[in-house]
């Protein structure tokens, strides 16, 4: 049994949740995430369950120690997790989903205490070689409140019995364990080669409820990096003498 708790998420584009947790109430997060606590909130870190439930955590993307936020006064207090990169905290109520939810690698922030993280591997071999991030899933297991953090805006998709969705591998956040997930082809030589979004897209269907990002991190990281690359290349070369301090000049590296 999860415990209880209660949450505000703060900010627009760099949220944080900040956690009430009544009197022996706790609340688990990922490594690195804890904001601010109050006093009379004690951590406590530790594998959660063994040696095999901190590899998985591992294989999932997420720390091998778990860290645990427990409130040891009476009174309320007060913990809070900050998001990684720019976005959005959903918060999921496990208990209105069945005991579960999916979401992809690296997506869990925090939950109440009593909330495991599982892996779950896509039921289809295509969807296992060609799933780009969605091929290892988290799976949150409980019934209380679990934390997610998606890149850029976020929509919620409530797909009906049959209905079907094409989306982005990268964009795919989460899902109910009712939605079908499986990957195919983007079809066509001239759609595979030149349009840009990948060879295969995740095909979700319905029913069940879907949750998409527009900035997924590994996009974001390739547009840092190609930015990066593009203003060292045009500093680079800038050739002759005096090179190095024209670059610094117009890299923005030098002031005089």
């Amino acid at each position: 049994m999860a415990d209880i708790i209660d949450y505000k998420i703060h900010g627009d584009d760099m949220q944080i949740v900040e956690i009430e947790l009544d009197g022996g109430e706790g609340v688990r997060a990922e490594a690195g995430a804890m904001l601010f606590m109050e006093q009379g909130i004690k951590m406590q870190t530790s594998t959660e369950g063994g040696l095999f439930k901190g590899l998985k955590r591992m294989v999932t993307g997420e720390s091998f120690f778990i860290t645990t936020f427990y409130n040891n006064d009476a009174g309320k207090r007060h913990v809070a997790f900050a998001a990684p990169y720019p976005g959005k905290i959903i918060p999921i109520d496990l208990s209105k989903h069945g005991g579960s939810f999916l979401c992809q690698k690296d997506g869990y922030l925090c939950s109440a205490n009593g909330i495991d993280i599982e892996i779950a591997f896509t039921k289809k071999l295509g969807a296992g070689f060609f799933g780009g991030e969605g091929f290892i899933l988290q799976r949150l297991v409980g019934d209380g409140l679990a934390f997610i953090h998606a890149g850029g805006t976020i929509i919620q998709k409530n797909l009906l019995p049959g209905e079907t969705l094409q989306v982005d591998t990268g964009c795919l956040v989460a899902f109910s364990p009712s939605v079908d997930y499986d990957i195919q082809f983007v079809g066509g030589f001239k759609n595979a080669l030149f349009g840009g979004e990948g060879l295969f897209t995740a095909k979700v269907t319905g029913p069940g409820i879907v949750y998409l990002q527009s900035l997924p991190l590994s996009r974001l990281a390739d547009r840092l990096s190609a930015a990066s690359r593009h203003q060292r290349d045009q500093v680079s070369g800038i050739g002759g003498i005096g090179g190095d301090i024209l670059g610094g000049l117009f890299g923005g590296d030098k002031k005089f």
